[in-house]
């Protein structure tokens, strides 16, 4: 049987709803699917040219933006679900999601995660990208990940220090492990009240229900929040009252781009949000160009007018 399928649209993968068809998919529910298809794709690809040999891990489809012309090489589709809480320790599979995480963290009464409420996506892509929120990181918690190495097929498992987490940032994001699929996650919590964990996990979902436009496709936050040590003197006297914890001193990209004038400013089905503007949302079957051209102007703008050079945090598939 093969696993692995040709021509599958990314549309319905992404939390943006754009994106084109993957030459190749395969989806996995477990390590050993993994291994089967990767060994599968070797087989197939070994006559393919470097684009065709390309592969991209997808896990919740949040936090990128998928090319309108797809992706050339194999999309692999992390779904690998599993949970195990022991003590205070949680073992949870790269695929399932953050709310799952959470669900699990209440019915145990284990604490440190409550920052997390309402934040999307995959937990391999949370440890991947060290997500985090509300001054609070995935990072703060993570015992050891598992991982396994696509050239290899070697299942590796890295502790904490090893995964050299940094500012969105990890070993698997950015370092030699760009090349492995992460399969679980380990978290180390504090034992805790029940209610006020829930309590806590329920005023960041409200939180963003309130400020975030989750009624329209989107990415999440656009460009990383900027460190007060990359903003110029005379701005950051500006903007002195909105700098926050996140975990270090930060101005919100999204007070930087109403500064910018760029509060509901449009391209195409693209548009920058009105009710937080460092989100931008598919109003009208945005294509991938639409966001890329609206994402370049509002870098140019901020830029210009404050002299700050925004980073973004959107992946970008193509």
């Amino acid at each position: 049987m093969n696993l692995i399928q040709s021509n599958v649209s990314l549309r319905e993968y992404s939390s943006f709803k754009i994106g084109g068809d993957a030459k190749y998919f395969l989806q996995v529910s477990s390590k050993e699917e993994l291994v089967e298809g990767l060994k599968e794709w070797k087989n197939l690809s070994s006559k393919f040219d470097e684009q065709g040999k390309r592969i991209f891990v997808l896990g919740g489809g949040t936090n990128l933006l998928i090319s309108d012309s797809g992706f050339p090489g194999l999309v692999i589709h992390v779904n690998i679900k599993a949970i195990e809480a022991v003590g205070t320790t949680i073992k949870i599979g790269a695929g399932n999601l953050i709310a799952d995480l959470l669900n699990v963290c209440v019915e145990n009464s284990l604490s440190g995660l409550e920052w997390a409420g309402g934040l999307p996506g995959s937990v391999g892509g949370a440890v991947r990208g060290n997500a985090g929120a509300f001054g609070g990181e995935t990072k703060d918690n993570v015992l050891e990940v598992e991982s396994l190495d696509i050239n290899t097929l070697e299942t590796r498992v890295r502790k904490n220090a090893e995964c050299r987490f940094a500012y969105r940032d990890s070993i698997f994001k950015s370092g030699e492990g760009k090349d492995e699929v992460i399969i679980s996650a380990s978290f180390e919590l504090k034992s805790g009240d029940k209610d006020d964990i829930e309590k806590g996990i329920e005023e960041k979902i409200n939180y963003r229900q309130t400020k975030h436009p989750l009624e329209s496709p989107n990415a999440g936050s656009i460009f990383k929040n900027v460190d007060i040590k990359n903003v110029p003197s005379m701005v950051l006297a500006e903007f002195e009252n909105h700098i926050k914890q996140d975990p270090f001193p930060v101005i919100p990209s999204a007070k930087l781009l109403i500064r910018a004038d760029l509060k509901g400013k449009r391209l195409g089905g693209a548009q920058v949000s009105e009710q937080h503007p460092n989100f931008i949302v598919n109003v009208g079957n945005a294509r991938s160009s639409d966001v890329k051209d609206l994402i370049e102007l509002e870098k140019e703008a901020v830029k210009q007018r404050l002299g700050i050079d925004l980073e973004v945090e959107v992946m970008f598939v193509e």
